[in-house]
Formats: C-alpha cells, sequence, structure tokens
C-alpha cells in the first residue's frame, strides 16, 4: 500500500514541472500552487488549460474544475465537464478560488493510482 510521502512526492513533482512549464499563464500556476487545496491534488496541462485531478495516474478524475485562459485577458473556470461554465475571472487569484468553492465533498491529497482504483479505494470506505 503506497504511504501518503509517497503520494506527495509525486504530487510535489508533479507541480514542479507545471510550475516551471511554459504551456500554461506562469501567473495562474502560481496563484493555484497558493492555494492549499488545490497544492494537494494531482495538477496537469491540457490545451493551455490547468486541470487538477484527485488521483496522480491516467485515467484522472474528471470531478474537478479547470482554469482556461480567456481571449482577451482573464481565465473562464468551467467544469467538471465541458458543458459546465463556473465563471469568468479577471485574475488567476479569483480563478484559483472559484476552483477551490467547487471542490468535489471528501476532496483531500490526491490518491496515488488512477481514477478506477480511487472509486474502488471510496467504495470500500463507504461500506
Amino acid at each position: 500500500m503506497p504511504t501518503n510521502d509517497e503520494a506527495q512526492d509525486v504530487i510535489d513533482a508533479q507541480w514542479q514541472r507545471v510550475l516551471s512549464s511554459d504551456r500554461v499563464d506562469n501567473e495562474l500556476a502560481r496563484a493555484a500552487y497558493a492555494e492549499p487545496r488545490l497544492r494537494q491534488l494531482f495538477p496537469w496541462i491540457g490545451m493551455w488549460e490547468l486541470h487538477f485531478s484527485r488521483c496522480t495516474e491516467h485515467p484522472p478524475t474528471w470531478d474537478v474544475p479547470y482554469i482556461a485562459p480567456r481571449k482577451g485577458g482573464g481565465f473562464l473556470v468551467a467544469g467538471p465537464s465541458r458543458s459546465e461554465t463556473v465563471g469568468m475571472a479577471d485574475t488567476a487569484e479569483a480563478a484559483a478560488a472559484m476552483v477551490v468553492q467547487h471542490l468535489p465533498t471528501r476532496c483531500g491529497r490526491a490518491f496515488l493510482g488512477n481514477r478506477h482504483e480511487l472509486a474502488e479505494k471510496e467504495q470500500g470506505e463507504q461500506r
């Protein structure tokens, strides 16, 4: 069974990749990292968007809103599905705060594994 330290090491390494990436707005990455509840999730970048997963492996969870840059400035907070919009934010900090406000219940440190393994774990905890 993986330890909390192992999960944290994987999460920390991924945040360092995101923070040094040129595929996401650097101000946005720093603002998300500054939020303790987002910093414990597994971040990933897709199509210039900053996503967050409750697990560290593929396939990721798709139950946390994501942040996309808006043409002309600011950010769109959407999700968890692509058809849902949470809102618009003028600053990276406001966008990160919106994601925090819309985190799923029982959202904690990202699980070391994929979304299927996380679902099994959560099912076992409910029994």
